[in-house]
């Protein structure tokens, strides 16, 4: 039977979501994953920027760091980068960006200004500048902060300037505050999840059918996965991503290429989706759903893809949607996309969580549309000998200091694959401990970025204790202020995170041993009070630990270790 046979209740069961629009000219945007390369396309400096803020600092002594964000994983792993300058009055600064800090050194009270736009590359227009300092001679700073970026927002809606005390601590708390307010309020918003998708084990949508996915439900449950996003190929139409693809694939017009696009493959999926959701609630779990909106002209198909999902969620109840493809090079496509996103949210009531893949194209990036979802931040395999743990941890570390980690998607692997492209690597994933690769992304959305059904003997039995312990204490993790401690991780780095409770009494922190010589080390705690004298109780992993003079006295007996601690004054 094809789709077009199908009654309306029958489509709505399988859910088909029926339209028509046009082709789209010219090549097809970056994130097709044979053809990572993204179209950066030719953007012209807008003429005369606008101003959103200007102000003049009356103290010397400020210190100005600029932050420099970077998306696109798929052709970059380094993903933040910063520079500093003590203001001087004999140095102009022109600096582009997303997000800068000005702090008084010797107070710790500062600002950030934030543009709540595409990263630098991917807007419209690009000013000659983004932030100004002149120097007043004996009088301090003149700060600027310019628009201009084409997308035709107000100036009320494009930055934030958000005052701070206390340094480090402060800066970093009155960032995730702001990015926390932005969330809707509807506790799937509140409170991350912890997902599995198959994609990370490269049979792309071969394996996709009910009998495949009612295994992976299975599997998931004794892992304790949330929700089960079934990715790329449960629906009719064939994306470039596919392993039918063949030159058939699209990666944007999926409405026109044919009309029963987003209906569930009724090859694949011959009742619909509806049992396996109900398959998924039967153990506390939920059904997720990989979704491209279109691209093709502008987004002109957004309030057809918005009331695609919106039947979703309203037949089935489906309510997490990964959303790829993405490619906004216009002020009217971002335009579009935010009301695409904004018209589901208003639909469900805030109901439907997004996760925005921000891999590759030309896509609103870490802060270009908050209030939808975490960033799905890196696809990493080791078919391709691209994934490493300490990777992984290293671009959530260095995330942290300036966007939420409740933000963020963070994804370990299936480490008994491809171990021959690892030879003799230390650092191999399959060195590690399988709780260990959950640990890394403990302060994140986690994300099993593989088969569940496929994971070797024994990986399930000893991650799941930890996934049940990162879900006893996320409403306190989150809600706390994460801090990153010690190094960078490197590979052979002490490291880890702090989550700072409001009363500066108590934290959780989370502490690794990379590949280092010495069994102990000495993690500061900034922000936690060193008069309240807390006690360290371990959670989970290993070792021993002792609060003394505002640090954490830890030992940590094999490399490559790990522990969580909960401290109390």
């Amino acid at each position: 039977m094809s789709a077009g046979d199908l009654s309306r209740r029958e489509l709505l069961t399988g859910l088909g979501c029926l339209a028509t629009a046009t082709l789209a000219a010219g090549a097809s945007p970056s994130g097709v994953e044979r053809d990572p390369a993204p179209p950066q396309g030719d953007r012209p400096p807008a003429a005369e920027p606008e101003i959103l803020t200007r102000f003049s600092l009356r103290e010397q002594h400020v210190r100005l760091t600029q932050v420099l964000l970077q998306d696109q994983s798929d052709n970059h792993n380094e993903l933040v980068q910063t520079r500093e300058w003590l203001l001087h009055p004999a140095e102009k600064l022109e600096l582009s960006g997303n997000l800068f800090v000005l702090e008084h050194v010797l107070t710790g009270r500062g600002r950030v200004l934030l543009k709540l736009e595409p990263l630098p590359h991917a807007r419209p227009q690009r000013p000659a500048a983004d932030l100004r300092v002149l120097p007043r001679g004996d009088t301090g700073f003149d700060v600027t902060l310019f628009g201009g970026s084409g997308l035709g927002q107000p100036a009320a809606e494009s930055f934030v300037d958000l005052a701070y005390e206390d340094g480090v601590v402060g800066r970093t708390r009155a960032l995730q505050q702001f990015q926390r307010s932005r969330r809707p309020a509807h506790p799937e918003h509140r409170t991350p999840r912890f997902y599995s998708n198959t994609w990370g084990d490269r049979s792309r949508d071969t394996r996709i059918n009910a009998a495949f996915i009612a295994q992976e439900i299975e599997a998931a449950a004794r892992l304790g996965v949330e929700v089960v996003q079934i990715d790329d190929g449960w629906q009719s139409g064939i994306s470039s991503n596919s392993a039918r693809s063949a030159g058939k694939g699209v990666w944007e017009g999926f409405w026109a290429s044919r009309p029963d696009y987003w209906v569930p493959d009724p090859a694949k999926f011959p009742q619909g989706l509806k049992p396996l959701v109900d398959q998924a609630a039967r153990h506390g779990l939920k059904l997720g759903l990989w979704f491209a909106a279109d691209s093709v002209h502008e987004f002109a198909n957004w309030e057809k893809d918005a009331a695609c999902l919106v039947a979703f969620h309203r037949e089935l109840g489906i309510q997490h949607f990964k959303i790829d493809s993405v490619y906004a090079p216009t002020a009217l496509a971002h335009a579009n996309l935010r009301r695409f996103f904004h018209r589901v949210l208003a639909d469900t009531q805030g109901a439907v969580v997004f996760d925005l893949d921000v891999t590759a194209s030309l896509r609103p990036g870490y802060f270009g549309l908050l209030g939808t979802g975490p960033l799905f931040v890196e696809n990493r395999y080791t078919d391709w000998h691209r994934y490493w743990p300490h990777q992984t941890l290293r671009n959530l570390w260095q995330l942290a200091w300036w966007v939420d980690p409740a933000r963020l998607r963070m994804e370990f692997l299936n480490p008994a694959r491809n171990t021959e492209k690892y030879p003799d690597d230390p650092l191999a994933p399959a060195r590690h401990a399988p709780a260990a690769l959950f640990a890394a992304i403990f302060c994140s959305n986690p994300l099993g970025w593989f088969e569940c059904s496929s994971l070797p003997p024994g990986f399930i039995e000893e991650v799941a204790p930890l996934v049940r312990t990162w879900k006893t204490v996320r409403d306190a993790l989150f809600a706390g202020t994460i801090v990153p401690l010690g190094g960078a991780p490197d590979g052979v780095a002490w490291t880890g995170f702090a989550s700072l409770a409001a009363d500066g009494r108590s934290a959780l922190v989370l502490a690794f041993r990379e590949l280092n010589p010495s069994a102990s080390n000495r993690l500061a705690v900034p922000g936690l009070s060193a008069a309240a004298g807390p006690t360290a109780e371990r959670l989970a992993g290993t070792g021993a630990a002792t609060w003394r003079d505002g640090a954490l006295d830890l030992q940590i007996d094999h490399p490559l270790g790990w522990s969580l601690w909960r401290l109390r004054g």
